[in-house]
């Protein structure tokens, strides 16, 4: 038995095609981005605005957040501050209450 030639091997090449990876597009710096220090941290507010947490737990947006002036954005930042804390305080209370009556 011989070996092929330079040691290949000679199975057939695969039928499926090969395809580059895509690439994502890199965000634009267009200054719609702001900063914020909240409890020594800074966060980065988007385009879309801050999320809302529901009182449900679940996740929203503020629909018209790009049309607020400025100051309407600042006050409905500072409400949802202190809002999602209070929310996401009531929900940690609900899943460690439910973790706890779990045998």
């Amino acid at each position: 038995m011989s070996s092929p030639q330079g040691g290949q091997s000679t199975t057939a090449p695969s039928s499926e095609p090969q395809h580059e990876p895509l690439l994502l597009e890199a965000p634009s710096d267009n200054g719609a981005q702001q900063e914020l220090e909240v409890g020594g941290t800074t966060v980065k507010l988007d385009r879309l605005g801050p999320l809302v947490v529901n009182s449900d737990g679940t996740l929203s947006r503020i629909a018209n957040w790009e049309d607020m002036t400025e100051i309407e954005k600042e006050r409905t930042y500072r409400i949802l501050l202190k809002r999602n804390q209070i929310r996401l305080e009531d929900q940690k209370q609900k899943f460690s209450s439910n973790g706890e009556n779990t045998p």
